[in-house]
């Protein structure tokens, strides 16, 4: 790891020794720590974090204990360029960024095949606050790694916000799904969950031109959906799903169903509500276990049940396009915010994120406002 000195002069000299941070340190305890602020190396650069979205893959892995302690989780990150290493050409202290946490080789099999996820390359994570590299955004400033640099960090197109840009990373994920049920205009799609990015993923949907119904418990997120221009809403509390989808569908079902919300149930109830020879897409099923499904209903009825996980290099530059673009042209995805806190404030906003209501959308910590309030 590089000392200060190896980073370009004259952009080191404002840095704190320290910073906050929002430490995993076991099952369900994550605590506010102050840890030393990242060294950088050549064709590195170190990201002040203005915005990080909290992510349910984030929640996964506080809750489960599936990754070891101490780590510093966060992954929706975006935030202003405050140092780069020798040889950053395309970036200078000021930029503004937002930044992938995983980049693919490119050449290896997987790669070759578009599977860019399944790369070994991919699975290390370039960017971290401290300890084990985990993505680091619940921090005040974050290392990215020179991979990452050179083609996961992108600039912040200028009069786009922080959080708008803070949902490159995940809208990349919901195109990758979309791309990957090659929709046509004349087919009926079924997304069951709206919370934000059961949204994301019905209004990419939506541009293809298919016809989109949604399905969610809350009736308070059908109308966040609307602002989006899905209006072909189904309440799950008080409708069947499978027989709403059929109705709109001269009895077949849906061409295409998404399922954006955990729970191994509700691929039954997905693979019900598609018709014969249509495709079921698992978004959220991220727990390694089994679920009930009947075989028969792939092989008569011809139904292809398919996954998709994480990013794809290959939407990187739509993606982002979609995102700045959009903020003026709606899709300003900020309206899916319901909650904003300090990162002093993380263990609340982990709480509120893992116990999701009809109020809670999406969740953001927000290290500027810890910044704010010690200036009063």
């Amino acid at each position: 790891m590089a000392s200060v000195a190896e980073i370009t002069p004259g952009n080191a000299h404002t840095l704190p020794a320290t910073m906050r941070a929002a430490v995993y340190r076991g099952v369900d305890d994550v605590r506010v720590e102050q840890v030393p602020v990242p060294h950088i190396g050549p064709g590195e650069v170190l990201l002040r974090v203005e915005a990080c979205g909290v992510c349910g893959t984030d929640l996964k892995k506080i809750h489960t204990g599936s990754h070891s302690a101490p780590r510093v989780f966060g992954h929706e990150t975006a935030g202003t360029v405050a140092a780069v290493g020798k040889g950053v050409k395309e970036f200078a202290p000021g930029d503004r960024a937002m930044v992938f946490h995983h980049i693919p080789c490119g050449d290896c099999y997987y790669c070759r095949k578009k599977t860019f996820a399944q790369c070994s390359v991919y699975k290390r994570v370039g960017v971290t606050a401290a300890f084990e590299p985990s993505g680091g955004g619940f921090a005040e400033y974050v290392r990215v790694m020179d991979w990452i640099v050179a083609r996961g960090l992108v600039r912040i197109a200028d009069g786009v916000p922080f959080e708008q840009a803070a949902f490159v990373e995940p809208v990349n994920t919901c195109l990758k799904a979309i791309r990957n049920l090659q929709l046509g205009p004349d087919e009926t799609v079924l997304v069951i969950g709206q919370g934000p990015i059961g949204i994301i993923l019905a209004a990419l949907a939506a541009r293809s031109g298919a016809r989109v119904l949604t399905s969610d418990l809350y009736p308070e997120r059908h109308r966040t959906a609307a602002a989006y221009g899905l209006r072909d809403p189904i309440d799950a509390r008080s409708e069947d799903v499978i027989a709403r989808a059929r109705a709109a569908t001269e009895g077949r079902g849906a061409d295409a169903v998404v399922l954006a919300v955990a729970g191994d149930p509700l691929i039954r109830v997905a693979m019900d509500a598609v018709r014969p020879g249509g495709r079921v897409l698992l978004f959220a099923q991220t727990q390694h276990g089994e679920a009930p499904v009947d075989p028969a209903a792939i092989c008569m009825d011809e139904k292809t049940l398919l996954g998709s996980y994480s990013a794809s290099i290959d939407v990187q530059d739509e993606a982002a396009r979609l995102v700045f673009e959009g903020y003026r042209n709606g899709f300003d995805l900020t309206r899916l915010i319901s909650h904003r806190f300090p990162l002093s404030g993380a263990a609340e906003a982990i709480e509120i994120a893992s116990h999701p209501t009809a109020e809670s959308m999406k969740i953001f910590l927000l290290p500027s406002l810890d910044r704010r309030n010690e200036l009063r």
